[in-house]
């Protein structure tokens, strides 16, 4: 394509970023971020079909051919309350993009314009946006509705940024490359009580503090050192006032590993460690298990394929290899189980955390990322 036409489209792709990110809507809330980016590439002549996952769609481009390749970009931001200062800061209250998920989208969109206006390009893109990513499995809802059914892919890759690594550099690993996540509510009921009269009660704060500290040796003594598992006991909810012995406390955990057999093993481990402890005081325990995702695996000829675009684009450099699996969790992982592909990082530069409420979306990617997509679709049907 003409890379002049792009240069001048870049401004434009800035300014459409910057609009998302003021206008950030929770999962299958993204009603704004659908309807602006879906009418953009209808404009364009991309044939695209709406209503997937309540907000997530599909924008087309077929040139012809057997073979189809998805790229994805998730959509949804976070209850956040954002503190970047940014002139085209978050306009919704107690929301953000904290996660720069209006970069991927943007990126994507970058992508799209880049292949339609590359009058070689030979295949069919189809470019994939998913909502619901950071909490309720956007991307499972939208293969459960006949994403693939209806949309064949014979190769699936998704692009993450990632701050701390060199902003519009690569990285990634074959195998395991995101941890899965297991999330549950646990709920503990005792007898409640005065809190001067502790022996007419069970204790179900004194119970879940049991449970909180016998479920620190799951992982040190039920997953192989060779191995990585967390368990985060992220929330503790018991009780209204110092006197007072409630009648019951509620846990939310988290539990991650990069290997299902692992991934088995500890929500085993953690459903024996709970029900036992609460039996030897006397208590009892529910367990809620709310949406898992799994393991993040890249197929290793997806990979490559990529590490060969990035290298022969941007320069040896422009790929750091990935030593081993980030415990994130990514619900990409459920296509990644569908069809063979990759999932990849892309440096965001010395910024702040994802998930912070001073975190923002490095600009600069918004040209480096559309290129290597491009690149990469060619490659893949080259």
């Amino acid at each position: 394509m003409d890379e002049s036409v792009f240069q001048a489209f870049l401004p434009e792709l800035v300014d459409i970023r910057r609009r998302l990110h003021q206008m950030p809507e929770t999962g299958y809330e993204e009603r704004q971020t659908s309807a602006l980016v879906a009418d953009l590439l209808e404009g364009w002549g991309l044939t695209v079909t709406r209503g997937f996952a309540a907000t997530g769609f599909v924008a087309t481009l077929d040139r012809g051919g057997d073979r189809a390749i998805g790229l994805r970009a998730d959509m949804d931001g976070l209850p956040i309350v954002e503190e970047t200062g940014a002139a085209y800061a978050s306009r919704m209250p107690g929301m953000m993009h904290a996660c720069g998920h209006d970069g991927h989208t943007t990126m994507l969109i970058g992508a799209a314009f880049r292949l339609l206006h590359d009058d070689d390009f030979r295949g069919k893109a189809h470019f994939i946006f998913q909502p619901a990513e950071e909490t309720a499995g956007g991307a499972a809802r939208m293969m459960e509705e006949g994403l693939f059914e209806r949309f064949p892919c014979d190769a699936v890759f998704a692009l993450h940024n990632y701050p701390g690594l060199a902003a519009g550099r690569f990285s990634a690993r074959p195998g395991a490359m995101m941890a899965a996540i297991d999330a549950a509510t646990l709920t503990v009921r005792g007898t409640g009580g005065h809190g001067a009269r502790p022996e007419d009660t069970v204790d179900p704060i004194v119970t879940a503090a049991s449970i909180v500290m016998a479920l620190q040796t799951a992982v040190s003594r039920n997953v192989p050192p060779q191995e990585a598992g967390v368990i985060t006991v992220g929330a503790f909810h018991a009780g209204s006032a110092c006197n007072v012995i409630p009648d019951e406390a509620v846990l939310e955990i988290s539990l991650r590993a990069t290997d299902p057999v692992v991934r088995s093993r500890l929500c085993r481990r953690f459903e024996e460690i709970a029900r036992l402890q609460a039996e030897s005081f006397g208590a009892e325990v529910s367990i809620d298990w709310q949406v898992g995702y799994p393991v993040t695996m890249n197929d290793a000829a997806a990979i490559d394929l990529a590490t060969s675009v990035i290298r022969d684009v941007f320069g040896e450099d422009a790929f750091e290899p990935l030593d081993r699996p980030m415990m994130g969790s990514e619900d990409f992982a459920f296509m990644l189980e569908k069809v063979k592909g990759a999932y990849l990082f892309i440096g965001n530069g010395d910024s702040a955390g994802l998930h912070n409420s001073r975190y923002d979306f490095n600009d600069m990617l918004l040209e480096r990322g559309p290129v290597f997509l491009h690149a990469l679709a060619r490659r893949f049907f080259a």
